[in-house]
């Protein structure tokens, strides 16, 4: 249980928030980069709360500034896009990508008001699909050597989705191995090369095992957690009672992120973003170490769950989920369906908009939800009571390039063989990773 003081703590993200403080020491996602493919690159952007306006202009700069026009608060959104700028349509005002104002027309001849205007903006980056934002003080932190960045761009693939809740309540169920036996049981097992996102019908390893088969029939691991040079590594281990055990690397990447494996070539990196601080957006990032990703067929995947321009799920809360009790009592645990993500959906947006943490009985299952909330609320703390120190994970440039990995996969090893078989079999897919040297580290 916690006091609804410190639930607000760590939830809340405001910029006068402590949450909200903390995580304004790291890059963000912002938008993806084909909201600014078309004739009109333009998007707006809510992040942690503020309202903000996304565009490129004629010379392919990036512009992330505040949405409402500093002279009669209009809608930046229905700006003209012209002379490498942003210009508002009520009285003219003209915006550079920076925020600076560079003409108001409708002011007499000579005048220099406009050097004194200046709207909110933020530094903004495209890696591997996604446009990042720095919304802190001060220089941005480096990027860490993630592979979803190291990759080349044609092994990425990255997409969104929204998600009516709170962005905490989103990446815990992420650092929750427990729940996978549950929440993502399916009844029967099935070919995965039928399925798209099921990272739970993939073969375990090199046994005749499918992986809905270990979820459903070994439904207590034993979990590990360790600190990494990301944030958390979370160890799920499930004895197969025949001598082996099933064993699952996931990472908890400091401060809203997760990595799991989704298959043995292939991780996911999934970014949880405050839109507000009861709205979210998940980002996910798709890491092949083998061929080539499909991007049109994986979009299109996606695109059929998906209500586009704001990446809506077609299943939720107004369609009770696409829930179906006939379903529910022959092929899944919960009757909503193959795709995972509407598992989690659920799951998450049922405890509420912002989950009330004074009524819920955490267990030994939920050890990286505790783990992690501690390092938060550390974190917290530095940012908020000593500004000369920096929170963990704020990497200079030197620092960020000796962070690479993280190291997430699935593997069948001995009962007391796992912790170097993981490694060894992480270590192998790396060395034989298609990606051009370039990109190796």
């Amino acid at each position: 249980m916690l006091s609804e003081q410190i639930n607000d703590e760590i939830t809340l993200t405001g910029a006068d928030q402590p949450a909200g403080k903390l995580l304004r020491h790291y890059w963000m996602p912002a938008a993806l980069n084909e909201e600014l493919i078309g004739k009109r690159p333009v998007v707006p952007v809510t992040l942690m709360g503020e309202r903000l306006v996304l565009f490129r202009d004629q010379g392919g700069r990036l512009g992330l500034i505040g949405r409402h026009c500093p002279h009669r608060g209009t809608d930046l959104c229905y700006g003209r896009l012209e002379d490498n700028g942003l210009r508002c349509p009520f009285h003219g005002w003209h915006f550079d990508a920076t925020g600076r104002c560079l003409e108001q027309p409708a002011e007499p001849d000579g005048s220099r008001m406009h050097e004194n205007i200046r709207t909110k903006s933020y530094p903004v980056v495209e890696k591997n699909g996604i446009i990042w934002a720095y919304m802190g003080a001060g220089s941005p932190p480096a990027f860490a050597h993630l592979d979803c960045f190291r990759a080349p761009d044609s092994h990425v693939f990255a997409f969104k989705g929204l998600w009516e809740c709170n962005w905490l309540q989103a990446l815990e169920i992420g650092i929750d191995p427990a729940h996978a036996s549950f929440l993502h049981r399916f009844l029967q097992d099935e070919d995965p090369k039928y399925g798209y996102g099921k990272q739970f019908r993939d073969t375990a390893d090199a046994t005749e095992m499918p992986m809905t088969q270990v979820l459903r029939e070994f439904s207590r691991p034993h979990i590990e957690v360790e600190e990494s040079g990301t944030g958390l590594r979370i160890i799920a281990l499930r004895d197969l009672e025949n001598g082996s055990t099933h064993v699952r690397i996931t990472n908890q990447v400091f401060p809203c992120a997760i990595t799991i494996p989704m298959s043995n070539e292939m991780t996911i990196t999934q970014w949880h973003v405050p839109v507000d601080d009861h709205r979210c957006y998940w980002y996910s990032m798709f890491t092949s170490f083998g061929d080539p990703v499909d991007k049109l067929k994986m979009r299109e995947q996606r695109l059929k769950e998906h209500h586009l321009p704001y990446y809506e799920p077609v299943k939720n809360r107004a369609n009770n989920y696409g829930y179906n009790p006939d379903e529910q009592d022959t092929l899944t645990y919960t009757g909503m369906g193959l795709d995972i993500n509407v598992h989690d959906q659920w799951a998450v947006e049922s405890m509420g908009s912002i989950q009330d943490r004074r009524n819920e009985h955490l267990g030994k299952s939920d050890v990286a939800i505790i783990r992690y909330r501690r390092l938060l609320r550390q974190a917290i703390a530095a940012a908020n009571n000593d500004p000369a120190t920096k929170p963990p994970f704020v990497l200079n440039d030197d620092d960020a390039a000796k962070v690479m990995g993280p190291r997430s996969i699935d593997v069948i090893a001995g009962n007391d063989s796992w912790r170097d078989i993981w490694r060894e079999r992480d270590d192998k897919r790396r060395a034989a990773c298609s990606w051009p040297a370039a990109f190796r580290g």
